[in-house]
């Protein structure tokens, strides 16, 4: 990981008389496991203290997150131990967590790792950040049947035990009090958020494609997504077959790792698209800010469970117009925005359309400086710290 470009911020200390202290339960340390869930905690632990909000953490992994964080967040157990390895581990630090320290809420962001604690904080105040429909997700991805009721029955102990929950937009909201039987009353809003310092970076264009080694004379796209089916990658896919008609110099570049990645370079082989598609693989996170920003637009094609769409506004944040199909949370995100920016359904044709409107008529998405304000404004660290302490506070009460 490049420190200039994410550096460690290991010295954001908490004020000298932090407003309330929170016990975070979280999945992993970012980036040491990616993913949108430990992104989200990564910048809220490190956030949350400007806002007043002293944050003591605990997750699995290695100790990378207690060097970078001064002891504040501490994996208790390795991720590739047993369920029940994790589950022990998880309860006992809690447990201790609670004997020498003065914690007045409890924030949990994963449900398995946060049922096993139940009966240990059931003295606390306890909010829980909904980041998405575990066992749907699961059973989306072919996860087996017992599996996918066990997730949902564990979800269900979770969030009915919780005092209040986040999610991430209307969408989530819907699906948390439609699917697990949550009262709405007890659900707020808060979006996702990025550091849009670390994403507007000074160079242009032509610079990042220089650094990446992009061509400088075709127009691009760009779209990361892990490689599995909800995120609409076959769609986009055989959306340049019918792009590539209007823009024959077109050029999609597909960034990530997943199950899909031999199946989709042979639906790019046997489309005759492999001087129009690329598959990147893993980009690094040192390297994303400038894939955003060597792009002409970057889209985000998916077509089930999305609840909020993190990387649109890091693409906002880099200064690159994003399309987004109208699936969950994703025109919530731009909508305030541009609606031009959200496609009228998804699948290849209208994702087609979509970027053919955007290629063929450049002024009329915002310009650069729009969607970093806008980002910025929305959607920066400082902005969602503050409405998240405002949660926790709500749930003291």
């Amino acid at each position: 990981m490049n420190s200039i470009l994410y550096p460690a911020r290991a010295e954001t200390s908490p004020p000298s008389k932090a407003d309330l202290t929170v016990l975070e339960l979280g999945m992993g340390w970012f980036p040491e496991q990616a993913g949108g869930l430990n992104r989200v905690y990564y910048d809220l632990v490190h956030s949350l203290p400007a806002a007043g909000v002293n944050c003591r953490g605990l997750i699995t992994g290695s100790s990378r997150s207690q060097d970078e964080t001064g002891g504040a967040v501490r994996a208790v157990v390795r991720t590739d131990a047993s369920i029940f390895e994790r589950w022990r581990a998880i309860r006992a630090a809690v447990r201790q967590t609670f004997e020498t320290e003065d914690i007045d809420l409890v924030a949990g962001h994963f449900a398995i790792y946060c049922f096993p604690a139940l009966s240990t904080i059931k003295s606390k105040s306890f909010v829980y950040h909904f980041h998405g429909p575990w066992a749907a997700e699961g059973e989306r991805e072919g996860a087996r049947k017992i599996a996918t009721v066990a997730k949902a029955w564990i979800e269900r102990k979770v969030y009915r035990r919780a005092d209040r929950l986040i999610v991430l937009s209307q969408a989530f909201k819907t699906v948390l009090c439609d699917s697990y039987g949550v009262d709405p009353l007890c659900v707020d809003i808060v979006p996702g958020s990025v550091d849009c310092d670390r994403y507007e970076i000074s160079m242009s264009r032509r610079e990042a494609r220089e650094k990446l080694g992009w061509p400088s004379d075709r127009p691009i796209v760009f779209a990361i997504r892990r490689l599995v089916s909800r995120m609409g990658l076959e769609d986009l896919i055989a959306s340049v077959s019918e792009l590539r008609q209007r823009h024959p110099d077109v050029l999609v570049c597909i960034a990530g790792k997943g199950p899909l990645s031999q199946e989709l370079q042979q639906q790019i082989e046997s489309a005759d698209l492999h001087k129009h598609v690329r598959l990147l693989g893993y980009v690094s996170d040192a390297d994303l800010p400038v894939a955003y920003r060597a792009a002409d637009l970057s889209i985000v094609p998916t077509v089930a469970l999305e609840g909020f769409g993190l990387i649109a506004i890091e693409s906002l944040a880099a200064g690159t117009p994003v399309i987004v199909t109208p699936v969950g949370g994703l025109p919530e995100v731009v909508q305030g925005l541009s609606p031009e920016l959200i496609c009228q359904s998804s699948g290849p044709s209208s994702l087609a359309a979509a970027l053919d409107g955007a290629l063929s008529n450049p002024a009329s998405l915002p310009t650069s400086d729009a969607c970093r304000g806008y980002a910025r404004a929305n959607f920066d660290l400082p902005v969602i710290a503050m409405k998240t302490k405002a949660v926790y506070q709500a749930a003291l009460k």
